[in-house]
């Protein structure tokens, strides 16, 4: 796809090889993966690690079923926090369920430190947010090439999960919303978006000093900053791989150090700001959060008031005392159990217990921070970006929850990729499935209450009168989402650590259980939470 972002190429813009090739190639093997760089202080069990890989990675993955003819494209962007994970999913059983009707390209990006290192110094010698004009280019790549392979470069939807997400948002937001012509649809499943900084702010310029002192090229000498980036531009990969991933897990629990900026141009402001704007690319997005978005990416340590309190203030340094009281009075922590010791289930969403402090995976104080994070980072983002594609007659959007237990945050990839996981059933994949191809073939989610059902009459979903589902579009004045989820069958036990522990549902009996509710007072007010967040962006930074 690109010219390897290798020596010279280093934090630069993405460019084409310099010569097409027309010999045939063949296409068997996976590509190698990007550098990865983990996240801090999780388990290795949970599979946020960093590793050793390859910085000629920039490839993609086509998927196209025989005798493709003008069909709809999906460019799906892997999730890992900017910092891991590929291509590695493979969408054939989607696609299948569609009915083979369309492409899926599945594309790499620079992750870590060699995607997202950012200060004065790489501003100005080089390129930040690498990683985002890798899926530009990749974009790009589909107008120019994807009609080889039978696809329509008229007709493209970009999606992604979690920081696929969060780049899918990026693109919708590059300068400043002003360009119409690469993609017509987005699908955002969890958005990622962690804080957002200008490229030369304090928290991006000390990782970069210190990647560069850990790669052998700290500026120790008062040289000019442009001998920093020429050290790091010259040195060995196997250096600037341990740089990146020694920098990315050294931080707070599960956050990564390598992360978008603010740099002016691509980006050009805030997020939330931005989307309040409604200044966004594209005509329609599909927005979803998962149930219990919070795990595994924040602390579960969490069983007394003053560890909530130190929480609190680690995680929001630059919130004002007041909004600090705000925060604690909108999330309902006075005289709130510390403990993580009740019952724990899920929650019904529109009645009962909350997820302010009731999951499956927590209650009291410990389930308020998986909320709180839960919500910051991925369920305010998905209201955000649906409430940017609202309200104007060119635009539509529709917003969903993956209720589906466990529901912790990357569970649904099991969904849409069916990788041979024992949840969710079958019935639900296949459902899922649908909503999604029908969004990227027709342009909406909205599917027959049979595929719905997924042949089992007992299941539950919003009908109208013409045999499809219901499911209105979202609207600001009167939010509606979907939620997804299954019931009956047996529970299980999963038991991933001494902090981690959930149950999920297994066939015979599981029968798909769809409804919608209002989005505002969904969870206990989720849309005036997500509110006080958006009011408050510059200072969370997002």
């Amino acid at each position: 796809m690109q010219l390897p972002p290798v020596g010279q190429l280093r934090w630069q813009a993405p460019q084409a090889p310099a010569v097409n090739a027309s010999a045939i190639q063949l296409a068997t093997d996976q590509p190698p993966l990007c550098p990865q760089s983990g996240g801090a202080k999780l388990p290795e069990v949970y599979g946020f690690n960093s590793a050793l890989g390859d910085e000629d990675c920039l490839y993609l993955n086509v998927y196209a079923p025989p005798g493709a003819k003008d069909l709809p494209v999906l460019l799906w962007i892997h999730g890992g926090g900017y910092g891991m994970f590929g291509a590695i999913y493979d969408p054939s059983d989607w696609i299948n369920t569609s009915d083979n009707g369309f492409i899926a390209v599945m594309i790499q990006y620079r992750l870590g430190a060699f995607g997202f290192l950012a200060s004065e110094d790489v501003h100005d010698h080089g390129a930040t947010n690498a990683g985002l004009l890798d899926m530009r280019f990749a974009l790009k790549w589909v107008q120019d090439h994807i009609g080889q392979f039978g696809g329509d470069p008229t007709n493209v939807t970009v999606g992604g999960e979690s920081s696929g997400a969060g780049g899918a948002m990026y693109q919708a937001l590059a300068y400043g919303g002003r360009e119409n012509h690469l993609f017509n649809n987005i699908i955002a499943a969890s958005p990622y978006s962690p804080p957002v900084y200008k490229y030369d702010d304090i928290v991006p310029t000390k990782h970069y000093q210190e990647f560069a002192r850990l790669a052998g090229c700290s500026d120790e000498s008062g040289s000019s900053k442009s001998a920093v980036f020429d050290c790091l531009v010259k040195a060995d990969t196997d250096k600037l791989q341990y740089a990146s991933g020694n920098v990315s897990t050294s931080g707070a629990w599960g956050t990564f150090a390598f992360l978008p900026v603010i740099d002016g141009d691509f980006i050009q402001e805030l997020p939330s700001k931005q989307l309040l704007r409604k200044k966004v690319s594209g005509k329609r997005i599909l927005s979803g959060n998962n149930a219990n978005d919070g795990v595994p990416l924040s602390p579960p340590y969490i069983n007394s008031t003053e560890g909530f309190l130190d929480y609190v203030k680690s995680t929001f340094p630059r919130l004002p005392l007041f909004e600090t009281a705000i925060l604690l009075d909108i999330y309902g922590t006075k005289g709130s159990n510390p403990e993580n010791d009740g019952p724990r289930y899920d929650t019904l969403g529109d009645q009962g217990p909350t997820a302010l402090n009731q999951s499956e995976m927590a209650t009291g104080l410990q389930q308020t921070v998986f909320d709180i994070f839960a919500e910051t980072t991925f369920s305010c983002p998905s209201y955000w970006l649906a409430d940017a594609f609202s309200g104007h007659y060119a635009k539509e959007s529709w917003k969903y929850q993956y209720s589906v237990t466990p529901a912790y945050h990357g569970a649904d990839l099991t969904a849409y990729f069916s990788v041979g996981a024992d949840t969710p059933t079958r019935g639900f994949m296949h459902a899922f499935q649908k909503i999604w191809s029908n969004f990227i073939i027709h342009n909406t989610p909205v599917i027959a209450v049979k595929d719905a059902k997924a042949g089992c009459e007992n299941a539950t979903v919003p009908e109208d009168d013409d045999g499809l589902i219901s499911w209105p579009v979202w609207d600001e004045a009167f939010p509606v989402l979907m939620s997804l989820n299954t019931t009956g069958g047996s529970l299980v036990l999963d038991q991933v650590t001494d902090l981690l522990s959930y149950w999920h549902r297994e066939d015979p009996g599981v029968v798909n259980a769809f409804k919608l509710a209002n989005a505002d007072s969904w969870e206990g007010g989720r849309g005036g939470r997500c509110a006080f967040w958006r009011s408050i962006g510059p200072h969370v930074p997002q």
